[in-house]
């Protein structure tokens, strides 16, 4: 008699469409059904709509004259590409793995800190 526990094998399949997106920021919270709803972003610089350049006498392109919207300087963009919903108890159980991952990466950052600091006998 084997005293080999039960296990079971999770074989990942990937959408052919699958492209890891790098975020900044996410929003969200809970809809009426409780489910949790994260909308991740990208924030960043708008890019104008157009410009406008003046023509010098010479046929090229000379200052900038105008720029399209107004209020290009004063704004920001939360470009959304993705999000997720999951139910209370998987976002509970995906804190708590988000937690532990970056456990890993703060000892990581310890260990090389560490490291370095014995590389350099404490000194700058």
């Amino acid at each position: 008699m084997s005293n080999k526990k039960p296990e079971l094998k999770f074989k990942y399949v990937f959408n052919y469409g699958y492209n890891p997106t790098y975020v900044n920021g996410a929003q969200g919270g809970f809809s009426p059904r409780g489910e949790m709803v994260i909308n991740f972003y990208l924030e960043r610089q708008p890019l104008p709509e157009s410009i406008s350049h003046e023509i010098t006498l010479e046929g090229a392109i000379g200052r900038e004259t105008g720029v399209e919207p107004k209020d290009l300087a004063g704004s920001m963009v939360r470009f959304i590409d993705t999000g997720v919903v999951m139910s209370y108890e998987n976002a509970k159980v995906f804190h708590a793995w988000m937690g532990d991952k970056l456990r890993e990466v703060e000892e990581m950052h310890q260990a090389r800190a560490a490291f370095e600091e014995s590389q350099t006998g404490g000194q700058a």
